[in-house]
């Protein structure tokens, strides 16, 4: 079975949004996140940050790329809420580091925040219901 029709055998909650939402909505969080992330790493390459600065940037970029392996490839829900609450949780971390250093960043990151905070509760429900 292919992963979208699996995903549509999976109980949701009622309040889940279609499915068709996601691509644009990631669409537009992955503009900000390369703008927003490259000009830290640019900022670290430079020397104008320090180096330790990038480590929950990279852990964000790397559990972010692995939900979808996770969730639709190895068909996962448990694997895939703890990897979401990893996203979250670095994301976080993100967010007060940058607060002070490079405030913009960190404002533009908020739709991040709210949408994979979102996405947080939404695969926590789908795990819970579909265990």
């Amino acid at each position: 079975m292919n992963s979208y029709l699996w995903y549509q055998t999976l109980l949701r909650p009622s309040w889940a949004p279609p499915s068709w939402i996601f691509a644009p909505v990631w669409t537009v969080l992955y503009i900000l996140i390369a703008i927003s992330f490259g000009f830290v790493f640019y900022r670290i390459i430079k020397g104008y940050l320090d180096k330790k600065t990038a480590v929950p940037f990279i852990l964000n970029l790397i559990f972010n790329l692995l939900f979808t392996p996770i969730q639709f490839g190895l068909k996962n829900n448990v694997l895939a809420m703890f990897d979401i609450l990893a996203v979250l949780i670095t994301l976080i971390w993100i967010l007060c580091s940058m607060k002070d250093k490079i405030k913009w960043v960190a404002w533009v990151n908020v739709p991040y925040l709210l949408w994979v905070a979102f996405a947080t509760v939404l695969q926590i429900n789908v795990t819970i219901l579909n265990l």
